[in-house]
């Protein structure tokens, strides 16, 4: 990929015109005329004058072989924003069309990335670069070659800068350009990157590179003359091609694997270039008669492609000396493919079907830019970011032979929703390769996974977002429960702000704590508190975002009161008629401002210490305790029934008491077999858990439910209790509560 540092335009010209295609030369050199004269008077930090660097870039985009929009756009990309006083887009536009302007003004966008800096507005800088990447992704090939080039001058600037700009490319602009397939632009970024960032590391594997490629040139020119013989007897028409590994893949495998020079296997590779996909697989077969394998060293990405569209085949085998090396077999239009990506196609396809497949190559943009609410968490969105852009993918199959990649650790709950968001919502257990594994099950390359599914699931699960690793799967979750669970997520929301102002140690009223969460609301976009409580619920934003929000408006709304005089002659009297604002019950629960009332737990949520809790007033019965999340405090609460019969209450404790003892029910979805019932009871024997009840409902398609009424102390102990059932061969799943 040439370079040039001139401030003519005649190297570019030739490039174009090398390419044989039909460039639109006259407005190639009106833009870089009207380049040169808005940036006259203007230098680079090395002294050259500045339109050397557009007219560089210009040349690497034109050795993507991009259209004449692309070379004028690549040549026009700084004026707007360095020269704003002399030119605008509607100036662009009108010289050298809509297209241009557009290509122009999305590259003017994403400017000062600075990946270390979290903030919102830097977030959203990062949203822009993706949305108008999405729109046409030519305005990410020009950013590539724009930094690709910075990258190649950086050693001008001050260290401090060089580690900055380094930094960014190696976890920004490099994995985009691998996601993307663009491996030749993202080798040259990370060896640049790391060059700046390590330069002791960086030239000693140089060192050893040159040093190791001298001592086995023999071995290396052998191999090369073995194979191209083989082919020729054959009558493959082929090119050869050697390769080392570079530089940062040398040094990310020893830094990552913990590996010696010694431990890098595919050190020396060859590369085979044929005309047909038969022709690959016929090579394949070839190199296979001439060298041992080494075993599970070989992968077919030609069958299964890459994300990045990567297709080739890859095998290592072991030579003379036994000096293993790798071969890659790929057809020419492969090889373009994998040098260049998704711009390959620019040389390959055109119209509109070329279009159709590159939009849905990119759907990965669309997916990562969608947001549940205005309100999404500006931390979320760099792990998303980081999770499925940046990390290596995983190749997983249905049980039908469909290969679904997932981002190295996702679960197979994100291999639900990735297949569907019904698949997910209606997902009650897995297998992989014909085994019942937990829902936080990891798959690994190769495996087949299947999602068991019920029409009468009740949803997803809340504890699952923090299960999944994949953005695609948090939002169809979210989505699901600001859809299905209103009522439920504005009291979970509602508890999490009690609890919250509750840190800031000075009582509050209703009217009071509406009128915080109202402004808070408002000042973030919610139309009501009702909205800002449902999105807190299901997840939408998180209470850390809001604490510091919430905090300013407490103290602005509910004043600190006047501390009285201490009184010097305490009375009986006064002794006698104070009395405590919460009351303990034998229970072992708080609530507030009751005293001697009986309190209960109610049977249709079984509370347990952990579980936030509300207390409602009976007639005649006392207090009777519920989950905050209780179907009936759900629905007494959106139906405004009896609103001042609900109490506060907490736990005085977390139950550690050996002696606390608390009644829980289980749920338990098994396939019918001898022995389950007696695998469970033994399974709870053994963790001293003692069996109040049991019973058991017949299913359907050899499914049954199990119900168990347990002692048991508190969530952490009931969590436990579920784990360990839930390992056992032929359970399901195992939820809280009877049938």
């Amino acid at each position: 990929m040439p370079t040039g540092s001139g401030t003519d335009i005649n190297r570019l010209l030739n490039i174009l015109l090398a390419t044989g295609k039909k460039y639109d030369i006259e407005m190639i050199k009106r833009a870089y005329e009207y380049a040169k004269s808005l940036h006259e008077g203007q230098f680079r930090v090395s002294g050259e004058p500045y339109i050397s660097h557009p007219v560089a870039v210009a040349e690497i985009v034109a050795g993507l072989e991009l259209d004449t929009d692309s070379i004028c756009a690549a040549l026009l990309h700084d004026t707007v924003e360095d020269c704003s006083e002399k030119t605008d887009l509607k100036a662009i536009e009108a010289q050298f069309g809509r297209t241009v302007a557009m290509l122009v003004d999305g590259l003017t966008k994403m400017i000062h990335l600075n990946i270390e800096d979290k903030e919102e507005a830097h977030i959203e800088n990062i949203r822009k670069m993706l949305l108008a990447m999405s729109k046409d992704v030519r305005v990410i090939f020009i950013k590539l070659c724009d930094r690709l080039h910075n990258m190649r001058t950086l050693g001008v600037k001050p260290d401090a800068k060089r580690r900055a700009t380094a930094l960014e490319t190696m976890q920004v602009y490099a994995p985009l350009a691998h996601r993307l397939g663009m491996q030749k632009i993202k080798h040259e970024l990370e060896n640049l990157g790391l060059s700046y960032l390590d330069p002791i590391g960086y030239e000693e594997i140089q060192n050893y590179i040159e040093e190791k490629y001298g001592e086995n040139l023999g071995f290396i020119e052998s191999i090369r003359s073995a194979v191209d013989a083989k082919l020729r007897e054959n009558e493959i028409n082929f090119t050869l091609e050697g390769r080392i590994k570079s530089v940062y893949s040398i040094y990310r495998k020893m830094y990552n694997q913990n590996k010696s020079f010694d431990e890098i296997y595919d050190f020396y590779a060859l590369r085979v270039i044929v005309d047909t996909e038969l022709e690959c697989y016929t090579a394949l077969g070839l190199i296979h008669e001439m060298f041992k394998s080494i075993p599970g060293r070989f992968k077919d990405y030609i069958s299964t492609p890459k994300p990045n569209m990567y297709r080739s085949l890859h095998t290592t085998v072991i030579g003379r000396d036994g000096i293993p090396f790798e071969v890659q077999i790929r057809t020419w239009e492969m090889h373009h493919v994998a040098e260049y990506g998704i711009a390959a196609h620019w040389k390959y396809k055109s119209g509109e079907r070329s279009k159709e497949e590159i939009d849905k190559k990119l759907e990965w943009i669309a997916k990562l830019i969608e947001t549940e609410d205005a309100a999404r968490d500006p931390d979320e969105f760099m792990n998303a970011l980081k999770t499925d852009i940046f990390h290596d993918e995983t190749f997983v199959f249905t049980p039908r032979g469909d290969v679904i990649a997932l981002p190295q650790g996702a679960t197979v709950i994100d291999f639900a929703y990735a297949i569907h968001s019904g698949v997910g919502n209606s997902m009650i257990g897995a297998k992989i390769n014909g085994m019942i594994v937990p829902i936080d099950r990891v798959p690994q390359n190769g495996e087949i996974v299947e999602i068991l599914t019920s029409p009468s699931s009740k949803g997803p699960s809340r504890d699952w977002l923090n299960i999944v690793k994949t953005s695609e799967a948090r939002t169809k979750i979210r989505g699901w429960f600001k859809r299905e669970k209103r009522p439920e997520n504005i009291v979970a929301g509602k508890s999490m702000v009690d609890g919250e102002l509750k840190k800031y140690g000075r009582s509050y009223t209703e009217a009071q704590r509406n009128e915080i969460v109202t402004n808070v609301g408002q000042r973030i976009g919610f139309m009501s508190a009702d909205d800002f409580y449902n999105t807190l619920g299901y997840g939408g934003i998180t209470l850390s975002k809001v604490a510091l929000k919430l905090k300013d408006e407490f103290e602005r709304v509910v004043k600190t009161p006047e501390v009285e005089a201490p009184k010097t002659n305490i009375t009986a009297e006064d002794v006698k008629t104070s009395k405590p604002k919460n009351l303990k019950s034998n229970s072992g629960i708080v609530v507030d401002g009751a005293d001697g009332c009986l309190v209960k737990f109610a049977r249709c949520c079984n509370p347990l210490p952990g579980d936030d809790v509300i207390g409602f007033i009976t007639k005649g019965y006392g207090i009777s305790i519920h989950k905050c999340d209780c179907p009936n405090v759900i629905v007494g609460m959106a139906n405004n029934e009896n609103r001042d019969r609900w109490v506060e209450a907490h736990w005085e404790s977390e139950g550690d008491s050996s002696a606390d003892f608390y009644e829980a029910q289980l749920k338990i979805h098994v396939y019918d077999r001898i022995g389950i019932i007696a695998d469970i009871t033994v399974a709870l024997s053994e963790m001293k858990v003692f069996i109040l009840q049991i019973n058991t409902l017949g299913g359907q398609s050899g499914r049954s439910i199990v119900n168990l009424k347990i002692s048991c102390k508190n969530v952490s102990h009931y969590h436990s209790i579920v784990s360990r059932l839930k390992s056992l061969d032929g359970v399901i799943d195992v939820t809280r509560g009877f049938s």
